[in-house]
């Protein structure tokens, strides 16, 4: 099953992957403590605009791939206005009570969870799993049993998926039919993964020792087929992390959409 699509490539996608993981670390545990609304605005508006631009995927495919984020934000927002604590009362009706202050912790939540999610989306159409593994065992010092172990995982998913949909397509043909509504999920789910674990488990045993086969040692001393280095994108990558921080901080403090500035 053919899972990757065409795409531009960017400068995003010459980035190290490793450096590119750990400053999506450290941005998230930026978003964590930043408790400003108005930078939390400017900050997820940039991110997003950054997927939009510099992923070098079609408009329109971004837009399919964003399309949950709108449910991530009302779930994650909603929920906050209509149950959080507060002083100053907007309305009430039973359990749901929301308050001024519910209300900008809830668009704040919501918020950090679409700049979140921004995040990982960015990072995982401008990288490929391939370098990023080979990024974390050459720089990272990454076991290569755990690496090797995660690529092949990896490999396996689009097989799965062909595997599944041919179960699919015998159970139908068999003229397979519901027949009771309390006990047909899990007579589904036995149907399905049954089979699905048996192929799996078969697979992961010729996988390793097609491996051994092939010499696979967990030794330090060993040859790569693609070489990750650092390089002077790296730095650029962190100068517009580190720009798109200071402009969220200094826009939402001289251009703010609300005078609440601290949602603790």
């Amino acid at each position: 099953m053919q899972l990757s699509f065409a795409f531009r490539e960017t400068w995003l996608h010459r980035v190290n992957p490793g450096v590119k993981l750990l400053a999506s670390v450290a941005l998230f545990a930026m978003v964590l403590f930043t408790h400003n609304v108005n930078v939390m605005m400017y900050l997820t508006a940039g991110t997003i605009l950054c997927l939009l631009l510099l992923t070098g995927h079609p408009m329109k495919r971004i837009l399919l791939y964003t399309s949950p984020f709108l449910l991530i934000f009302i779930s994650s927002a909603t929920g906050m206005m209509m149950f959080g604590e507060g002083t100053t009362t907007w309305f009430r009706y039973g359990i749901i009570h929301v308050t001024e202050e519910s209300f900008f912790r809830g668009i704040h939540l919501g918020f950090r969870a679409l700049q979140v999610a921004s995040v990982g989306l960015l990072f995982s159409l401008t990288t490929r799993p391939v370098a990023l593994f080979y990024s974390l065992m050459q720089q990272w010092k990454v076991p290569p049993k755990y690496a090797y172990s995660f690529l092949a995982a990896l490999r396996m998913i689009p097989t799965l998926i062909e595997e599944f949909q041919t179960l699919r397509h015998a159970l139908k043909v068999r003229g397979r039919k519901k027949r009771n509504l309390l006990t047909s999920w899990y007579t589904t789910l036995r149907m399905y993964s049954i089979p699905l674990l048996a192929q799996s488990i078969r697979r992961a045993h010729r996988t390793a020792v097609a491996m051994e086969a092939k010499r696979f040692s967990v030794g330090k001393q060993r040859t790569y087929y693609y070489h990750i280095r650092y390089s002077p994108v790296d730095i650029w990558y962190a100068l517009s992390i580190a720009l798109l921080l200071t402009l969220s901080y200094l826009c939402g403090h001289v251009l703010p959409f609300t005078a609440i500035t601290d949602v603790r």
